[in-house]
């Protein structure tokens, strides 16, 4: 087993949990200049003037709302005082350009938002007149709005919709759906029916105590599987096949129940408007039936051929329940890092909306005023992309090390009975006192790889028909390849970090380590780790098909006619979601335990001095597959060649 490794890691003896250094320190040192960097983008945007811009809004001629304003030379109403008209008000507040990210539309600072639709230009007068908040340009007097030939041009699009201003931002914003349609009508060019849109909007509206509840359900459905993970994990693979099994079968049979009830259904008592809906509800049941069908086929297939590795998963699968047992705080990992993320998120987003008001006042064709950065400061956009990826995958990448460093801890700690009060907090302490640096390389080289990968989607986004067949063919296989290195780096990574916990060197040292291990126990990824992971896929689904079954039921019998394709789609992303945050967690630390095991039986061997680190359920493992390995030739050629590496691995040691 060990004789294809490096030279000079075959020298180097592993020492988990022993020798404590700080790992790839100039990195943690780029990632914080880095960070200062991301700093200085916020401040300098705040420090501008941006905030004030971004918080109360401000009119086509720079002016800002809810205060008194400097004169901009050159430009016509600046410098005016609004310290009594604190919303943003737009003429044709539903006039998107979405190239420029902007509302293509005379921007108004005004007193009050019409509450109600005014449908003429005396409606506009007496709201005017009434709430003192004029709704045409500066240089119209309300008493001219009916008498003014250039009241077409200088007054809001007729009829006003209703609006409200949104909270914290002071902008006047339409309340009736409708207008939101239109938004979407412009980002989704695979609708070119706009009455569809229009009923799949309606759809989620009126399923939205539907959509909540069924999302709740999944994040329910998700915990009670982390507890059934961590009590039964012996004979969880079995539990998950039969009932991923049954429930396909269920489902499928359910589908095509409802597909042929309905179709008998008749159609002379439902009126014309709601027999669209129907139409609409009936090919889309179809759809669901044939898809379940084909995916139960293939279902099928797969666990052919793969039943008979089954039983090698059972393992790990019971020592990661233990793990769990002994260290419930995993189970809350996902929340931590969730929570990090969005909080990074709602930070960059906001530094996003700072960028996009900052700069200097600039006078467009149309004579208004856009604020813009010139020079070098105009690339800082680039710079705070690349901070979201990176920092983004930091995070992440922290999460794989906490949990690698707590599993590692278990795993190398002969007596339970001394671990840590807290391993995952000790863990935290381990990565922030010695590893960050390693983290911040690690995902570095993740965020290299998806930076291109992400140009090049962008590149083929805005060639979409232009493009000949060669190029486009080029431009997905490109890709294509940047995605699979991609998961190839972010699956050497997470093992990288593993051995990082276990013996303290550096990324590379670790990764090389790491790839050393894997490639002499390729077998055993391919038959453990491979068919754990797919166990836990088969438990993400099962939560999405359970989530998807009870929506169906519940969208089925609801009482109004709605078109629920979409509240079903929304349902089922959010339930995947969901299952693949909480399983994501086990999966890693299946992982962890594969790399700690082929460790284990690589250096030790159970003799006096060579004790064994891994639990008794993974020593009987050993065991099985040294006899197996004996009796090779009456087990088969194939069950021999699977064995191999684990027993060659084990006695080489």
């Amino acid at each position: 087993g060990s004789g294809s490794a490096d030279p000079q890691s075959s020298k180097r003896e592993w020492k988990p949990l022993e020798d404590r250094s700080c790992t790839d320190i100039p990195w943690l040192l780029l990632f914080i200049l880095f960070c200062i960097g991301m700093g200085f983008i916020c401040g300098f945007s705040v420090a501008t003037g941006a905030a004030a811009r971004l918080v109360s809004g401000y009119d086509s001629y720079g002016n800002i709302c809810g205060q008194k304003n400097a004169k901009l030379e050159g430009i016509p109403y600046s410098g005016m005082d609004h310290t009594q008209r604190k919303y943003v008000f737009f003429l044709d507040p539903c006039n998107l350009d979405l190239i420029n990210r902007k509302i293509k539309s005379v921007a108004l600072c005004v007193a009050a938002c019409p509450r109600q639709e005014l449908k003429t230009l005396s409606d506009v007068q007496k709201f005017a007149e009434t709430n003192g908040s004029a709704l045409c340009s500066y240089n119209l007097k309300p008493s001219e709005y009916t008498t003014s030939s250039k009241s077409s041009v200088l007054c809001p699009k007729l009829p006003v919709p209703a609006s409200a201003p949104i909270p914290f931002f002071h902008r006047c914003a339409p309340v009736n759906i409708s207008c939101y349609a239109k938004f979407a009508e412009a980002l989704i060019t695979f609708v070119s029916d706009n009455s569809v849109l229009h009923r799949l909007i309606s759809g989620v509206m009126t399923s939205k105590e539907i959509i909540l509840g069924l999302c709740l359900l999944s994040l329910v459905l998700s915990m009670i599987l982390m507890v059934i993970i961590r009590y039964i994990s012996r004979v969880l693979v079995w539990i998950l096949t039969i009932l991923v099994i049954l429930g396909s079968l269920g489902g499928t049979g359910v589908l095509w129940w409802l597909y042929a009830k309905q179709k008998r259904s008749p159609k002379e008592t439902v009126i014309p408007e709601q027999l669209q809906i129907a139409e609409d509800n009936l090919r889309a049941l179809l759809i669901y039936a044939i898809s379940a069908t084909v995916f139960t086929v293939i279902l099928f297939l797969i666990m052919l051929v793969m039943r008979k590795r089954v039983a090698l998963t059972i393992a790990l699968f019971h020592v990661a329940g233990k793990v769990f047992i002994h260290l419930p705080l995993l189970v809350f990992q996902p929340f931590w890092t969730f929570f990090a993320l969005v909080l990074f998120w709602a930070y960059w987003i906001m530094t996003l909306l700072f960028l996009g008001t900052t700069g200097s006042a600039v006078q467009n064709e149309q004579g208004f005023v856009e604020f813009r950065i010139s020079g070098p400061l105009q690339y800082m956009w680039w710079y705070h992309v690349v901070g979201l990826i990176w920092i983004s995958e930091f995070i992440l990448a922290c999460q794989q090390m906490t949990v690698a460093g707590a599993v590692v801890t278990y795993y190398f700690t002969r007596d339970k009975r001394n671990l840590p009060f807290t391993p995952i907090l000790a863990s935290v302490n381990r990565l922030i006192r010695y590893h960050l640096g390693t983290v911040a390389k690690g995902s570095f080289i993740i965020t290299l790889v998806k930076i291109p990968r992400m140009i090049l989607m962008y590149i083929h986004s805005q060639l979409k028909g232009k493009e000949n067949a060669c190029a486009r063919c080029i431009l997905k296989s490109c890709i294509c390849c940047l995605w699979c290195l991609e998961k190839c780096l972010n699956y050497l990574n997470q093992n990288a970090y593993t051995a990082t916990a276990i013996n303290s060197t550096n990324f590379c040292t670790s990764a090389k380590d790491a790839f050393v291990i894997l490639v002499e126990n390729a077998l055993r990824v391919a038959a453990i780790n491979t068919v754990g992971d797919f166990m836990l896929f088969l438990g993400k689904v099962l939560i999405v098909c359970s989530t998807g079954l009870a929506g169906i039921m519940l969208l089925n019998y609801q009482q109004d006619y709605t078109v629920w394709v979409l509240p079903l789609i929304i349902v089922c992303l959010f339930a995947f979601l969901v299952a693949h945050c909480f399983l994501s967690i086990y999966e890693m630390v299946v992982d962890v335990l594969f790399l700690c095991f082929a460790i284990d039986t690589k250096y030790n061997d159970g003799s006096p001095g060579r004790e064994f680190y891994m639990d008794k359920v993974l020593m009987e493992f050993v065991e099985n597959s040294r006899k197996a390995m004996k009796e090779a030739g009456k087990g088969g050629v194939a069950d021999a060649r699977e064995l191999k590496p684990m027993a060659s691995g084990a006695s080489s040691a």
